[in-house]
């Protein structure tokens, strides 16, 4: 039959008093300061992964203040009809109008790719590593095809 083996811890002539609040505080300050900052996403490098998601996230909020702030301008401020807006977007330079275009088209198609994306990763499809790297270079070049197709839409 198996016995573990017993120790004694050996006898010191340790006394503990309690400490004063403001003293546990400044103990406990001093303690977090020699404590190790843990790994920061800097030290790091870049992974496809999880640059996606910050760019899913990104693009995300950019489409929806863009919508909500053009929705919310064009119903509370009178002066801002259909008519203003196409005589305003005909005047602008060709330049401009790509400059504007192309950021719009790009977070549209990037977030709508990625979106698919994700709703074939909750049905169980690509979640391996290898999956995420081949859907994630198709997100890209999906859209930087697309971008290049709308664009050329809308000359």
């Amino acid at each position: 039959m198996y016995r573990p083996a017993t120790t004694k811890a050996p006898q010191t002539d340790l006394h503990v008093k309690p400490l004063p609040e403001e003293a546990e505080y400044q103990l406990l300050e001093e303690q977090r300061k020699e404590r190790p900052v843990s790994p920061h996403f800097t030290i790091y490098q870049p992974q496809l992964t999880w640059l996606m998601s910050i760019a899913n996230r990104v693009t995300g909020v950019a489409l929806g203040v863009t919508l909500y702030g053009f929705a919310i301008s064009y119903l509370f401020i009178p002066a801002l009809d259909s008519g203003t807006i196409i005589s305003l977007v005909h005047s602008l330079p060709e330049w401009l109008k790509l400059a504007i275009k192309t950021p719009i088209a790009a977070s549209f198609t990037y977030h709508t790719f990625n979106g698919i994306r994700h709703i074939l990763w909750d049905l169980g499809y690509f979640l391996d590593l290898e999956g995420c790297y081949k859907t994630g270079y198709a997100v890209l070049g999906a859209t930087a095809i697309s971008t290049v197709g709308l664009l050329a839409l809308s000359g």
